[in-house]
This record gives structure tokens, C-alpha cells and sequence, in this order.
């Protein structure tokens, strides 16, 4: 113990502060990093299912297309005796068809982009108040004592704005 005396360390000192840190880690494990890595599993879950629900509309536009295409080279076939007539009304009929399907395609990715930004906007506004709870929590369990929750919620909250990990995009 002399040692430690000559360089300046408590040794009891330091030995509760590595098991108050260690405490800490295992409180902030427990309720932070589980819930926060189930919220995560979650919405990346979410995620996957919108990105397949957007392939699936891709695959029917794509379906849509062929069978414009169809219409159109039977109604030239059809249409031999009148070239002029079953060529606009074939175009006209494509055109329309591609215009509709696009509109439609579009409709739904815009929809389905509108919805993702909700959620992952939500997912940040509830991992924002939940790792403000958590840590008062914790910091309630660390020193023993009642925090104020409103004033220690408030300097949480202005830390988070200036942090670039929980900061909204």
C-alpha cells in the first residue's frame, strides 16, 4: 500500500469507485442496452417488412408493364385493316396504362417513405425519453438520493439536442 500512498492513490478510494462504475455498467446493461437493442430489432423488423412490401409493388409494376405490353401487340395484330386507328388507340392505351401504374407505384413508395420517416421519427422521440428516464433512474440508484426529476430531465434533454447521436435528421 506504500506505493500506491507515494503516487498519490487511495487504494480504498479507488477499489469503490471501480465497484460503484461496475455497478453502473451492469444497471445501465440491465435497463438500457436490452430495451434499447429490442426497440432496435423491432424497427429494423418493420423496416424489412416495408422494403419487401415496396420490392412486391416494383414486381407488379414490372407485371403491369408486361401485360400493357401484351394488349398493345394484340390490338396491332387485331388491327391490320386499320393501321392509323389501332396504332393511336394502341399508344394512347400504353401511355395511359404507364401513367396509371407509375402514378400508382408512386402513390405507394411515397406512402410507404411518409410511414417509414413517422415511425423512425417516433422511435427517436421515444428513445429520447426513455434514456432520459433510465438515466435519472440510474443516477437515482447511484447516489441514494431523489433527483429533481424536471430540472435533471431539462439538462438531459438540452445534452441530447447538442448530441449527434440523438439528434433528428
Amino acid at each position: 500500500m506504500g506505493g500506491f500512498a507515494k503516487l498519490g492513490i487511495n487504494l480504498p478510494l479507488l477499489i469503490s469507485f471501480i465497484i460503484s462504475f461496475v455497478i453502473l455498467f451492469a444497471l445501465l446493461r440491465l435497463f438500457l442496452y436490452k430495451p434499447v437493442m429490442k426497440m432496435l430489432d423491432e424497427r429494423s423488423r418493420r423496416i424489412k417488412e416495408n422494403m419487401e412490401q415496396v420490392e412486391a409493388t416494383k414486381e407488379e409494376y414490372a407485371h403491369a408493364g408486361e401485360e400493357v405490353k401484351k394488349l398493345i401487340s394484340k390490338a396491332r395484330e387485331d388491327g391490320q385493316a386499320l393501321v392509323s386507328q389501332a396504332t393511336q388507340t394502341g399508344e394512347k392505351l400504353r401511355e395511359e396504362a404507364r401513367e396509371g401504374a407509375r402514378k400508382e407505384a408512386q402513390v405507394i413508395v411515397d406512402r410507404t417513405r411518409a410511414e417509414l420517416e413517422e415511425e423512425r421519427d417516433k422511435i427517436i422521440e421515444d428513445l429520447r425519453r426513455e434514456f432520459v428516464d433510465i438515466s435519472i433512474s440510474a443516477a437515482e440508484k447511484v447516489i441514494k438520493e431523489t433527483l429533481d426529476k424536471e430540472r435533471h430531465r431539462k439538462l438531459i434533454e438540452e445534452a441530447l439536442e447538442e448530441s449527434t447521436t440523438f439528434r433528428e435528421n
